[in-house]
């Protein structure tokens, strides 16, 4: 199964479609269930006249959890989520469930 997608600013660009994939098989290959994700898209802050959208919100859904990042476009974002989702789990001596481990690696800075 895959991400589940949604868009109140038309949608993911062309790129981003064509490496979502890639990022899924790294999600299943990491432990992680790439159905139990949804990512929305939304305008950041309202657009600048003759330009557009400058950055753009990014909402990830895990179950019950969530977290939003701000980047400046698609391309942006995904490489961020694809680092959270490949990161190495910390040294504990209890490893949690793979969607703890991701939200742990969320809240951690880059």
């Amino acid at each position: 199964m895959a991400i589940i997608l949604q868009s109140t600013v038309g949608g993911f660009s062309a790129e981003f479609m064509r490496k979502l994939p890639q990022v899924e098989r790294a999600m299943v290959a990491h432990g992680l269930n790439p159905a139990e994700f949804v990512i929305s898209k939304g305008r950041a802050a309202p657009p600048i006249p003759f330009v557009g959208p400058f950055f753009y919100e990014y909402t990830v859904f895990v179950g019950e959890e969530s977290f939003t990042v701000t980047e400046p476009n698609d391309m942006v974002f995904l490489e961020f989520f694809l680092k959270r989702c490949t990161a190495e789990a910390d040294d504990a001596p209890k490893k949690p469930g793979p969607i703890t481990r991701f939200l742990r690696w969320m809240s951690r800075p880059i």
